[in-house]
């Protein structure tokens, strides 16, 4: 919808650059992906486009994760500005609120948070057989050098994996076993590996359904481009009228 680079355009014309440059995220990657060319407006400006894209819905709540949080508070930020600048009488973005799930953060395969970008990521739809490679590969505590060395679990990624994808009882059978070295490191992991699999299961095969038919794709991405138009369109009108354009 070119709704939401109009609206974006919009606001980077009223949005101060440190608010942008002090967004977590932006200084992690420049930080991890210096072999990229980051350095652009555009990777500077996606927290704003993302706030525009969410703005232009004029949501409550925004599903994310406990990095992302930053993103929405940004977002705040940007609809509150607005808001004073061009309507402080009646205005007409609203400020979301993050909606954060219990687990809200996820360790990847190297203990670092999962991302695509670092390429420590479990994909959704990953095979069974990718998933079981990733995770057999992944590092464990490095004080766990042979086989009859014990571990602490809280120094292994494979813990925050057990942390939300095993049961209380499985947990507590890794943690000692890992303690005592009672176990290995691939017998910890696959508990990890199983309920990972079970739990993508119903998701490949929604997909591979999807795939199946593309005509019921395009059909669906027709249907919720109609309907989201209507909306970005009605909130366009809104902005600019506050902001006195006419064009």
């Amino acid at each position: 919808l070119p709704e939401h680079a109009e609206l974006f355009t919009l606001l980077a014309m009223g949005t101060p650059l440190g608010w942008l440059e002090r967004v977590p995220t932006y200084k992690d990657q420049m930080e991890k992906l210096k072999d990229r060319d980051l350095a652009t407006y555009g990777f500077l400006g996606y927290p704003l486009l993302q706030a525009a894209d969410i703005l232009i819905y004029k949501a409550a709540f925004v599903p994310v994760g406990e990095d992302q949080a930053a993103h929405v508070e940004v977002t705040r930020e940007v609809a509150r500005r607005f808001n004073h600048l061009y309507c402080p009488e009646a205005p007409i973005l609203p400020e979301p609120q993050a909606l954060l799930t219990e687990t809200s953060r996820l360790g990847g395969l190297d203990g670092q948070k999962m991302s695509k970008s670092y390429g420590n990521a479990l994909a959704m739809r990953d095979d069974p057989a990718s998933v079981t490679k990733k995770i057999r590969t992944m590092p464990t505590d490095p004080a766990r050098v042979r086989r009859t060395d014990p571990g602490e679990p809280e120094r292994c990624p494979v813990w925050q994996l057990h942390q939300v994808y095993s049961s209380e009882s499985t947990r507590e059978w890794a943690a000692s076993g890992c303690r005592s070295a009672g176990i290995g490191c691939l017998e910890c992991k696959q508990p990890v590996i199983d309920s990972i699999v079970r739990e993508q299961q119903p998701w490949r095969e929604r997909a591979e359904a999807l795939q199946s038919n593309p005509k019921q794709v395009h059909w669906i991405v027709e249907m919720g481009t109609e309907r989201a138009r209507t909306v970005a369109r009605q909130t366009m009108k809104d902005v600019r009228e506050a902001m006195g354009l006419n064009y």
